[in-house]
């Protein structure tokens, strides 16, 4: 079914690649006006329609100065993250404040700057991009990147309880294994920290998905769709997993 969106406006944080281009590209095929942003506006060629724009999330003053400039929107979708790999042992205090700074603080800026608006006009959907890794299900190694998506589950479920009754919406996806140029660094930095091969590394991420295989971008995608649409306007507060049965 098209046209799902028409009429709406739409900001998508880290458009560029992967999980966010995904959904940029499913919301402008779905009939919404869509503003996809990165912090290298370079990635974001080749998105047909959206209006492209620099934003960098980890910086208050640009995220402001961003929505004041925008106005109101009715959709949001935070999808810039940072995947930290180790154990509480190799994090030190640096990983940790970026992967909680990019990971949580940055939607915490957003939210914070665009809500304003969705509320004075009585209506908007905010969609988190959380993990199967955290809240839901420890994975070894992702200490801190458990950590920081568990806070994102909370921070959703906060902004959903409080402004329920106002007329936004908040839900979080957490997807499982997605196949990205993301995944593709991290297979790779994989492979040289265990002394295998790439391909190796690559089987071991895709072997402990029950499915048997990787996720797309663009099956995130689709949920998100849903939950920015009026299809979902009697969800909120809610985590929706898409992982390929990894967290059963």
């Amino acid at each position: 079914m098209a046209g799902r969106l028409k009429g709406k406006v739409a900001v998508v944080t880290a458009a560029g690649q992967g999980i966010g281009r995904a959904i940029a590209e499913a919301f402008v095929a779905e009939g919404a006006t869509v503003f996809a942003t990165d912090k290298d506006v370079t990635l974001l060629e080749g998105i047909p329609k959206a209006k492209k724009r620099k934003l960098d999330v980890l910086s208050n003053r640009a995220v402001e100065a961003f929505a004041a400039k925008l106005g109101a929107i009715d959709i949001l979708v935070n999808a810039a993250g940072y995947v930290h790999h180790g154990t509480v042992l190799e994090c030190d205090d640096k990983a940790w404040a970026f992967s909680f700074d990019l990971n949580v603080q940055s939607m915490h800026r957003t939210i914070k700057a665009f809500l304003p608006a969705m509320l004075e006009k009585g209506s908007g959907s905010i969609v988190n991009i959380a993990s199967g890794a955290g809240s839901v299900r420890g994975i070894p190694n992702r200490y801190v990147y458990g950590a920081s998506k568990a806070a994102v589950i909370g921070l959703t479920k906060a902004v959903a309880a409080d402004f329920i009754k106002q007329g936004v919406r908040a839900n979080a996806i957490c997807p499982g294994t997605i196949q990205s140029p993301s995944l593709d660094q991290r297979i790779a930095d994989l492979a040289r920290l265990t002394k295998t091969s790439e391909a190796a590394a690559r089987q071991a991420f895709i072997d402990r998905q029950p499915m048997g295989r990787l996720g797309t971008a663009e099956e995130i995608a689709w949920l998100a769709v849903y939950l920015a649409s009026d299809e979902a306007s009697y969800t909120t507060g809610q985590i929706h997993l898409a992982d390929g049965g990894f967290a059963l």
